[in-house]
């Protein structure tokens, strides 16, 4: 087996629409006990991430795109996170 490793091609552009990314239909996203500040804009809501920190879905979306973006520019830059 050689050392090398072939690199594959950089992922394309996700279609990334607001709103379409994460399912948070379930029940366990929304906390009864009064809206707290997003963790993300600070706003208040009574959504919660999977790990039931406040959070907006849409902040949550926008935040799962920025590191996206961010791993696929190290990638292409070869920079490793």
């Amino acid at each position: 087996m050689s050392g090398s490793r072939r690199r594959r091609a950089p992922p394309t552009e996700p279609e990334y629409r607001p709103g379409q990314l994460l399912d948070w239909t379930d029940s366990s996203h929304f906390d009864h006990s009064g809206p707290r500040p997003c963790r993300y804009c600070g706003g208040p809501t009574q959504l919660r991430d999977s790990k039931r920190s406040p959070a907006h879905k849409t902040c949550a979306e926008a935040a799962l795109a920025r590191q996206a973006a961010e791993a696929a520019d190290a990638y292409q830059n070869g920079h490793h996170l």
